[in-house]
């Protein structure tokens, strides 16, 4: 964890991937932790192999090694953004995401986008309340 200044502190783990520009893995503000998108990179910066299922699990992997970098888990995320490139994989995806969280599940959207970086098939980004 490094500082940035009084009110944000950004948030470092190497049991993610490094951001791939100029950005910080998360955020934290207050008991407000905001983290970037996450794809399924693995932590050395390759790609995950594998479909949306690996890719999903991936993500919520490197999610959860972030937040535990701030003190954190998977149950205090309260909203996510989802992009998938086919929404085909919309099934696949909620399966695999919904084995990570409980109940009650973050508020959440979920939109198809053309393209992600490295190719990705999905991304993750989040906020998570850890106050």
């Amino acid at each position: 964890m490094s500082s940035n200044s009084a009110r944000k502190t950004s948030i470092q783990t190497s049991h993610a991937p490094e951001a791939l520009g100029p950005y910080s893995q998360a955020i934290q503000a207050g008991p407000w932790l905001f983290l970037s998108g996450q794809i399924p990179l693995l932590p050395s910066g390759q790609l995950c192999p594998g479909g949306i299922r690996e890719q999903t699990r991936q993500v919520l992997h490197n999610m959860q090694a972030v937040l535990e970098a701030a003190g954190g888990t998977l149950q205090e995320v309260t909203q996510t953004t989802c992009y998938l490139c086919s929404l085909d994989d919309f099934q696949a995806f909620n399966e695999v995401y919904a084995q990570h969280f409980a109940a009650p599940f973050p508020a959440r959207a979920t939109v198809e986008v053309k393209a992600l970086p490295k190719n990705a098939l999905v991304e993750i980004s989040a906020l998570a309340y850890l106050g």
